[in-house]
This record gives structure tokens, sequence and C-alpha cells, in this order.
């Protein structure tokens, strides 16, 4: 809780979000192939749809490993609630992880320009899910994730930008919480699902 301390201090706007509702979760995950297929099924959809998915998948398949994936049939796997895009997706990290292609271990060692560019390589991997896994598992500390419309709302909100400000120029708002945008992007998350809460 250091850091978000640290961005508190410099941040109004964020301290008042952690005066309100609290610390953020600090949201981890190990380095593995079920956690890019998680980051993977929660593009585009909500977190309750992607984890349904995911869990269904657990229920097929055990352990959620290449060699197991890539046994399933496109019926089972529109059973567990894939999309044909995301099939095709999770079928090419899949092979990439079980011909070497792509080691993970390997990976977390790379810079985040060398990450973009290895994942980038991959059929559906965006900005968006390479922003997630550098932040949810290798724990990079400054990351703003401009495709994410829950971060960026919120900032729209607690900073009361305009709406006709694109997402590029929001970056001279996050500039400031160097090193830590991360930290502040999960303060952010914290705010928009506290916000959601209460509106339930």
């Amino acid at each position: 809780m250091q850091l978000c301390d640290i961005l508190a201090a410099q941040d109004a706007d964020l301290a008042i979000v952690i005066e309100t509702y609290g610390y953020p979760p600090i949201w981890s995950r190990p380095n593995t192939f079920e956690s890019l297929v998680h980051i993977v099924l929660e593009q585009q959809v909500s977190l309750a749809s992607a984890l349904a998915a995911l869990n269904k998948l657990k229920e097929k398949i055990g352990l959620v490993i290449p060699e197991h994936f890539l046994e399933l049939s496109d019926l089972e796997l529109r059973e567990c609630y894939f999309s044909r895009q995301k099939i095709s997706y999770v079928r090419g990290i899949a092979a990439a992880i079980q011909s070497s292609a792509l080691q993970l271990e390997t990976l977390a060692l790379q810079s985040n320009d060398e990450i973009r560019k290895t994942l980038g390589s991959l059929k559906g991997i965006g900005n968006w899910t390479i922003d997630i896994y550098l932040m949810f598992i290798l724990n990079r500390t400054d990351i703003f994730p401009l495709g994410d419309l829950a971060a960026v709302n919120a900032l729209r909100r607690i900073k009361h930008i305009d709406k006709d400000i694109s997402r590029g120029a929001l970056s001279s708002f996050t500039a400031p919480w160097q090193p830590y945008r991360t930290i502040a992007t999960m303060i952010l998350w914290h705010y928009y699902l506290s916000i959601r809460k209460k509106q339930q």
C-alpha cells in the first residue's frame, strides 16, 4: 500500500478515491497458459462472463495446459462459451507454447517492448491483452492500458476530462503517475468497480 500512498500524496484525486473506497486490490496472476487464456477470454466481455468460460473449461479438462486444450473440438470449446475467434486465438497460443515458439519463463525476463513484439505477433493478442499481461502476470509497475474502457472512464470521471478528448491525449493525464501507472490504474479500477457496486 506504500505505492498507493506515494501516488495519493502526489495526486489529490487519487487520494480522494482511496479515502472514500479504501486501498485497491493489487490484482496478480501466475505466469501460466491458464492466465493467458483468462486474459483472452476477458477481451470485450464482462469479467463474470470470462470467468464463467474459464471455469467451464476447467470442469472439462482439469489442468488448463496447452496439451489438454488442443485435444478439444470446436463443439466442446463452444460448450465452454468460447467464441469462434477466441477458439482460434487460444489454439494459436497453445500451439506456440507447445512448440516452444513462446516460452513464458523467458518472456518474463524480457523488456516491455520485447514482450509487446513477441506477444503481438500472435493472432488475437493486441495492446490491451499485452498491457493486462504485463500488469497482472509480470507485475510491471508502469503501465496504463489506454484500451481499457473501465480505466479510461474512471480517469475521465475523476479528472473531469471532456469526453471529446482522444484516448491518446489521455496519456498526458497519466504521465505524472510514472513510474507507478499500474498502481494508479488499479486505484481507478477499484473506483470504477466501487461506483458500479453502489449503483446496483
